[in-house]
């Protein structure tokens, strides 16, 4: 999908569940969560470094189980690290790509540490538009299928950041041009 095309997409609203089969498919993830699939559009001309990490993670179904380790009511829910403490991560930090994705409702986008280039494999879906995570945080791709399914992971404790007990996870995560070739 080039730039224009995105950015107008992301202007107007444009991306739905039908604009999902006109996708490309290289670039499109399904997440299978307990409720149903999601399916998640990635933006390879905004943040090409994640997005090839993410695939290659996913390739490897590093995500396969993973937990939905800190999910805030109204905010974000947070996945991607094996340990499921929050801490962990895949081993590989990748180099900030900032760009002018607003975190609207159902972007995904890298969770960090306090370095700009501490993103590894934890990720958020955004449940609520959170502008001021615009610019700090890495968008790399946004739901266009499946939001009732993220909206129904288990929200973690608001007074413990959101922290999870007995969290819903990832039961597996593909690309989607990999489930086609089947």
């Amino acid at each position: 999908m080039n730039f224009r095309r995105l950015f107008l997409a992301l202007t107007l609203g444009l991306f739905t569940a039908e604009s999902a089969s006109a996708a490309d498919l290289e670039n499109t993830l399904y997440m299978d969560l307990k409720g149903g699939r999601v399916v998640i559009e990635m933006y390879p001309d905004m943040a090409p470094n994640h997005v090839k990490r993410i695939k290659e993670l996913v390739r490897k179904h590093f995500y396969d189980g993973i937990v939905f380790h800190r999910v805030i009511d109204g905010f974000m829910a947070q996945t991607g690290d094996p340990t499921g403490t929050g801490t962990g991560g895949s081993g590989q930090n990748i180099k900030a790509e900032f760009n002018g994705i607003k975190h609207v409702r159902g972007v995904c986008s890298m969770a960090r540490a306090n370095d700009p280039d501490s993103a590894d494999s934890q990720f958020f879906i955004v449940l609520a538009d959170s502008n001021f995570l615009d610019g700090k945080y890495t968008a790399w791709g946004k739901v266009i299928s499946g939001m009732e399914f993220v909206d129904q992971i288990k929200k973690g404790d608001p007074a413990n950041n959101g922290s999870v007990t007995d969290p819903d996870k990832i039961i597996a995560m593909h690309v989607a041009a990999d489930v086609a070739q089947k």
